[in-house]
C-alpha cells in the first residue's frame, strides 16, 4: 500500500501485478484473493487521487463457452480461485468508474505466449522437454487461442493512445484456435526435432475444450489487431533457445 502511495504523479497506471498460476490458487486461495484484491484496490486509490487512467489486466473468465467466438458480453463462469479473484477485481474497477468517473480499460487476454515465459506454461514446457527427448503431455483435445506477448504490448500502446475515458472491456486473442496436439506437432516440426509427442489422455476436471476470442471490439474501438501469426511467433521463440 505504502509503496504505491509513494509513487510520483502518474497519468496512466497499467496494472499487471497478480498471483496468476492457477494450480497454486487451489493450494493457497487466501493468498491469491488477498494479494490480487488489495493490489488492485491500492492501484485504484492511487488513480483516484492522481486522476489517472487505469489499464487493468484481467484474464480468460468465460469457462466452458456457450458460443464461439467468445465476445465480451459472454456470461462469466470462473472455475478456479485465480479467475474468481480477477472477477472481484473487475467489479472493483467498475465501482471506481461508477463512483469516481475513473477511466478504466480492462483487458481479458486469452492464452499469452512469447519469449521468457515461465516453464510451467504449455509452450515452454514442450520446448524444455524437446531438449532432452520425447514430449509427454496429458489431454490432446483442448483447443486454445494463442496471442503473442508483443501483440499484447501493441494493445496496451493502442489503449494509451485511444483517449478512452469510459469503462471498456476488451478481449485480446488471435481469433483462431489450435488443438494441443496440432500445437505440439507444429513445435516439433519448427524445432526440426526427431522426438515424438505422447499423450496420456488424462482429462482435467471441467476442462474447456475450445476457446476463441471475438476481437471485433478491440479492432473497432482501439484500431488494434494481432500482427504475429502463431507459426512466426513459435519460430522466434525456438530461434532464441
Amino acid at each position: 500500500h505504502k509503496c504505491i502511495e509513494s509513487l510520483p504523479y502518474v497519468d496512466i497506471i497499467i496494472h499487471l501485478a497478480a498471483y496468476s498460476f492457477v494450480p497454486l490458487s487451489f493450494k493457497t486461495p487466501e493468498v491469491f484473493y488477498r494479494n490480487n484484491y488489495l493490489s488492485t484496490l491500492n492501484v485504484l486509490e492511487k488513480a483516484r487521487k492522481s486522476k489517472a487512467r487505469v489499464i487493468f489486466f484481467s484474464s480468460y473468465l468465460y469457462g466452458n463457452p456457450h458460443y464461439l467466438p467468445i465476445d465480451e458480453n459472454h456470461p462469466l463462469a470462473p472455475h478456479n480461485p485465480y479467475a474468481q479473484s480477477k472477477i472481484i477485481c473487475e467489479k472493483l474497477c467498475e465501482g471506481y468508474h461508477r463512483d469516481f468517473g475513473l477511466p478504466i480499460i480492462i483487458f481479458r487476454p486469452f492464452n499469452i505466449y512469447g519469449p521468457g515465459q515461465n516453464k510451467s506454461f504449455l509452450i515452454p514446457k514442450i520446448l524444455e522437454q524437446l531438449k532432452t527427448g520425447d514430449v509427454h503431455l496429458e489431454d490432446s483435445r483442448p483447443r486454445r487461442d494463442f496471442i503473442h506477448v508483443m501483440d499484447i504490448i501493441g494493445a496496451v500502446i493502442k489503449a494509451i493512445e485511444s483517449g478512452i475515458t469510459g469503462y471498456e472491456v476488451f478481449n485480446l486473442g488471435s481469433g483462431k484456435s489450435i488443438s494441443i496436439r496440432k500445437l505440439a506437432d507444429e513445435i516439433v516440426l519448427l524445432a526440426e526435432s526427431h522426438h515424438k509427442v505422447f499423450f496420456s489422455n488424462i482429462e482435467r476436471k471441467g476442462e474447456v475444450l475450445d476457446s476463441v476470442a471475438d476481437i471485433r471490439k478491440a479492432k473497432a474501438l482501439l484500431s488494434w489487431e494481432p500482427l504475429i501469426n502463431l507459426k512466426d511467433g513459435l519460430r522466434s521463440i525456438i530461434k532464441e533457445r
